[in-house]
């Protein structure tokens, strides 16, 4: 089977900093590094390196090729990244020591891919295919609606969070991936609590405090213990899980192994620096698993 990405790329420009800045505050960086990055990139990277099949739909602009190829040797089906005019995605993330960020995106040609370039990529896709979206590109809810009437199991990565994104997105949804602020945010602007959406499955991320899935169709609603390990840098956690959630039901895992697998991963990624880069291999997330 195979997981359709639509999903933004950028180039990750991360400096390190002694705290993060308070709010007119000039503050000088101690280091700069530059990953490929991007909520889009980052988790088909991470489905690509947890085993999956993962095909990316989107684009960059004439600066960013070195992506596309980036993400081509990390396993990636590259063959829909649409190279077009303009500047290809960019975030400036802050990094202090404790593993916290600030991040800043410009989304370039996130925001301009092709609503036709969806559709023909999609033509490949067959029943039971993954659909995964975030909130970094337009045309979502065009995508999600095809997902849906093409029988794929469509899954929504709610951030950045704007409430009106994912109400447009909430009808065609299998899966809605949150974290505990995102999950908050919709319900304040729903007033519909996380276990009663229109969603067979509702996970939020609780970082330090793990994991919580709700199924909605069954009625049930778990909690998952946080893997303990000492972070030094949390970007691209989150996406690196939903990456490896989305692999894991890709695979046929049941949803508590799958978050077990996801879970893993992230707790090895917030020990490493960077972004798409660094996302963990199967084989090391596997090894972590065993003890």
């Amino acid at each position: 089977m195979t997981i359709w990405n639509l999903g933004s790329i950028n180039a990750d420009m991360i400096y390190t900093v002694p705290r993060l800045p308070a709010g007119g505050e000039t503050l000088a960086a101690t280091a700069l590094r530059q990953f490929l990055g991007g909520k889009g990139a980052n988790m088909s990277v991470a489905a690509a390196r947890a085993g999956g099949h993962a095909a990316h739909i989107g684009a960059v602009g004439a600066d960013g090729a070195w992506a596309k190829r980036r993400m081509t040797e990390y396993g990636v089906d590259t063959r829909h990244i649409a190279e077009l005019g303009g500047a290809t995605g960019h975030a400036i993330i802050a990094v202090e020591p404790s593993g916290e960020n600030q991040i800043l995106i410009w989304p370039g040609t996130n925001r301009t891919i092709p609503e036709d370039l969806i559709g023909t990529a999609l033509t490949e896709a067959a029943s039971g295919d993954i659909l995964l979206i975030q909130n970094e590109t337009n045309a979502q809810d065009i995508a999600a609606r095809i997902g849906r009437d093409m029988g794929l199991k469509v899954a929504y990565a709610a951030a950045p969070f704007e409430a009106a994104a994912v109400q447009a997105v909430l009808p065609f949804l299998d899966i809605l991936v949150l974290n505990a602020v995102e999950a908050e945010q919709l319900a304040d602007a729903t007033g519909t609590m996380p276990g009663d959406l229109p969603v067979a499955h509702v996970v939020i991320t609780l970082g330090a405090d793990g994991a919580r899935h709700i199924d909605t169709v069954r009625g049930e609603d778990t909690s998952y213990p946080a893997v303990p390990v000492e972070a030094v840098d949390t970007t691209g956690a989150g996406d690196t899980f939903t990456g490896y959630l989305m692999a894991g039901l890709d695979r046929g895992m049941p949803m508590a192994q799958a978050i077990g697998l996801a879970m893993q991963a992230a707790a090895l990624m917030v020990t490493r620096e960077g972004t798409a880069d660094v996302i963990p291999d199967l084989k090391d997330v596997q090894a972590a698993l065993r003890g």
